[in-house]
């Protein structure tokens, strides 16, 4: 009798120790998802400005520079630098002489055989992803790749022109198709349009299941939430208003 006793209170005692064990295991995991991210965003800002300061701040005249004056250096004196330059460059090139001066540069740079095309290149680049109003990587599509019945997550970059529209046999699109976890690097297909399915996931959405290699999945969006745009659908009209409304109306 007192030896299914001392069991029961030794089996008591070690579910105990086990729920705390569990409970502390619980707290520690939750420390590290509510800092881990702080803690590495933090760490890429800090590098970030760090890396833009060691590489501007040391070109500045000394009478100019704040660490000769200060017993501490300003962190973030050079990015602050840099985006007042490129506001300046781009006020200067957008008058009538900016213009005319981009212009000449241009058409020298244009006499050089391998420089023109890596800054035709470069330039047609951030003009089409800089622009207002291009679509480039707006929508995130599911193509079948690399073989029939296997499917990759990938973004439209533009509708198929040129060239490749000519010889192409259907109406296609350019897709990029990102690699996991570095989504700079990857594959450009031209995919027939009909055999592209647009999700309805925002390209944030799409980029950290890339990264995170599907750990990371977006809620789905029922049809009924939404209308065919991705707006919500209007609510229906209450039948007895619009026979009040069309009565007042033959009254009127």
């Amino acid at each position: 009798m007192h030896e299914a006793e001392e069991k029961k209170e030794e089996g008591e005692h070690r579910g105990h120790r086990f729920g705390l064990a569990v409970r502390l295991r619980n707290y520690f995991l939750a420390g590290v998802l509510v800092t881990a991210p702080i803690s590495i965003t933090i760490w890429l800002t800090w590098n970030i400005i760090a890396f833009v300061d060691a590489r501007v701040t040391p070109l500045l005249p000394q009478a100019w520079d704040p660490d000769t004056y200060l017993p501490f250096s300003v962190p973030g004196l050079g990015v602050l630098i840099v985006v007042g330059v490129l506001t300046l460059v781009g006020m200067f090139t957008t008058g009538i002489i900016g213009r005319m001066i981009m212009g000449s540069y241009e058409r020298l740079l244009s006499a050089v055989p391998v420089i023109r095309s890596v800054y035709g290149a470069t330039k047609q680049i951030f003009e089409t992803v800089l622009a207002q109003r291009s679509n480039a990587f707006r929508q995130v599509v599911l193509i079948q790749y690399p073989r029939p019945g296997a499917w990759s997550l990938a973004f439209i970059t533009s509708d198929t022109k040129g060239a490749v529209e000519r010889a192409a046999p259907e109406d296609s699109v350019n897709v990029f198709l990102p690699t996991t976890p570095n989504p700079t690097s990857g594959f450009l297909l031209f995919v027939p349009r009909r055999d592209v399915q647009v999700l309805s996931m925002t390209p944030e959405e799409g980029a950290k299941m890339i990264i995170s290699g599907g750990i990371i999945t977006p809620e789905h969006r029922k049809p009924s939430e939404e209308g065919d745009d991705g707006e919500p659908e209007p609510e229906p009209e209450d039948e007895h208003a619009v026979a009040a409304q069309q009565w007042t109306g033959r009254r009127a």
